[in-house]
């Protein structure tokens, strides 16, 4: 359970802000972030106008069952190990991971299948079953991975891009890497088998990003998962967001739920603070938005000229894709569907085609392509004994296309046409086994996250809009205001934003200097 605390107590109680710290928004990079600080000796409170902790890794919970919103899979464990130790903590005390293996199943309408694992031997014999003639080439795939993991992730996503220099210093390796191509690209480069080069290539579709476009530095996930695997962690990411919340609130940090924030107040060019929805303000030496990247320039900082990030250069910042996501519960059904594990894709007839519809004519198609997750084969207590809790995400386009979807009009002929699907791939009688449900459509994450556009996922991580080209986690708008989340470097994925936490700890100074 969350502490929650009154706004007027806290503001009370912070009249002396030395070294007082202030994370607006309690989804992972916030979190992470004010355990970071928490270890720094700052006096951290957490903001949020959600009830629980996690933000889109939050859960809801309906009739017996537990939905995990957001992210449902843990990759580089180190991570998070590496954060639990700078706060003086054991993180294998604290979450259980299970590892998953298989990690998932990929299905094509043929009844094709390519089952992704960690065994180098097993994985290229599903290679060899889909496409004999692409083993050599795969080969070389995963060493073309390997090399922009060490780069791109170990490398350039654990210290700031914010200094152009930074930038012009590793162009060459860049350029020797082909940045400039996409993941797409770069797979069809290795393999020549069409559905293989979709299973190469979707992995962008996790953290936003369009494989056609995003640059090939994301083949890096295909090393991250073979290398260090896929896991779950027991009670899901919402568990892992509640025991986030303990470390903070151990180092001495308040979780302020059901608070919102209006504004981050700058006087002088120095950032002093926040004002809230209810118009009290707080006082701080650092502020951290962990807020949408496009939502704390262009709301939070609505009344402050801004020199970078202006709302003409937001409006032309190419965001994320949007989600539509059915969460259900079904009655008795946990030794039905005994062939789905815990995570499946399901292809529709297009790949480009689709992604194309999706990302750039922003259109709403009949097709479509779905990730179907069974988290109760792993965790029984995400459903009531016997029942099984699912989540069934399919991306659509986001709310800033010209040709906007009506979802008013359009959930409920969407589900039924990925109940069709459903049904006939993957869980057949499902209708009748429907005991609960709840969806999320872009205007879900508009209005919960405020997420410029309903994005899933901030902006796009294209090589135009990446490392020094992406919101920095120092801002440049006044001193004390830092970033960290999905919008800023370096970038989407839970790895991505746990590591945004740890750029920022390298860039606030410790609360002594502050003074």
């Amino acid at each position: 359970m969350m502490t929650r605390v009154d706004p007027i107590e806290s503001l009370s109680a912070g009249r002396d802000r030395r070294d007082r710290a202030i994370v607006i928004g309690a989804g992972l990079g916030g979190l992470a972030a004010a355990m970071r600080l928490g270890a720094k000796g700052y006096r951290v409170t957490v903001i949020d106008r959600l009830d629980v902790p996690g933000g889109r890794g939050s859960a809801i919970r309906q009739d017996g069952h537990r939905f995990d919103l957001g992210p449902t899979i843990v990759t580089v464990p180190q991570l998070y190990r590496e954060l639990w130790a700078a706060c003086g903590r054991d993180f294998d005390e604290d979450v259980e991971l299970r590892a998953l293996d298989p990690f998932y199943e990929i299905r094509w309408p043929d009844g094709t299948k390519f089952v992704a694992q960690q065994d180098t031997a097993k994985l290229r014999a599903e290679v060899a079953k889909l496409a004999p003639g692409d083993v050599a080439g795969f080969d070389r795939f995963l060493d073309d991975s390997a090399r922009r993991y060490w780069f791109g992730f170990e490398d350039l996503g654990r210290r700031s891009m914010h200094r152009l220099l930074d930038l012009i210093k590793v162009l060459p390796t860049f350029a020797r890497l082909r940045a400039d191509r996409s993941v797409y690209a770069h797979a069809a480069s290795r393999v020549k088998d069409e559905k293989l080069r979709m299973a190469l290539s979707f992995h962008p579709l996790f953290i936003g990003g369009d494989p056609l476009h995003v640059t090939s530095m994301y083949i890096l996930v295909a090393y991250l998962e073979k290398e260090f695997g896929v896991h779950y962690a027991m009670g899901g990411i919402a568990g892992m967001a509640e025991a986030m919340g303990r470390v903070i609130t151990d180092q001495g940090g308040t979780l302020l739920m059901e608070t919102e924030v209006d504004e981050i107040v700058i006087r002088d060019g120095v950032t002093t603070g926040v004002r809230l929805a209810s118009g009290l303000e707080m006082g701080a030496d650092v502020v951290v938005s962990n807020a949408d990247a496009g939502h704390t320039y262009d709301r939070l900082l609505r009344n402050h000229k801004r020199r970078r990030w202006t709302s003409k250069r937001l409006a032309r910042t190419r965001y994320s894709m949007s989600l539509f996501v059915w969460y259900f519960g079904t009655k008795g059904t946990r030794n039905d569907w005994s062939d789905v594990g815990h995570h499946t894709i399901l292809n529709g007839p297009r790949y480009k085609g689709l992604l194309k519809d999706i990302f750039i004519r922003g259109r709403l198609c009949d097709d479509m392509s779905l990730y179907v997750h069974r988290p109760s084969v792993t965790d029984p207590s995400v459903a009531p004994e016997g029942d099984d809790s699912f989540y069934v995400l399919s991306p659509v386009p986001h709310l800033g296309h010209d040709n906007g979807v009506d979802w008013a009009t359009e959930e409920p002929r969407y589900k039924e046409k990925m109940l069709k699907v459903l049904e006939d791939q993957l869980l057949p009688g499902l209708r009748d086994k429907i005991s609960t449900e709840v969806v999320f459509t872009p205007e879900t994450f508009r209005d919960r996250y405020l997420s410029p556009f309903g994005a899933g996922f901030s902006i796009e991580p294209r090589i135009l809009q990446s490392a020094w080209f992406r919101p920095h986690n120092v801002s440049e708008e006044a001193k004390g205001l830092y970033l960290v989340g999905a919008g800023t470097h370096p970038g989407a994925g839970v790895p991505g934003v746990i590591s945004t936490a740890e750029v920022l700890s390298q860039l606030v100074p410790d609360p002594e200097v502050v003074r």
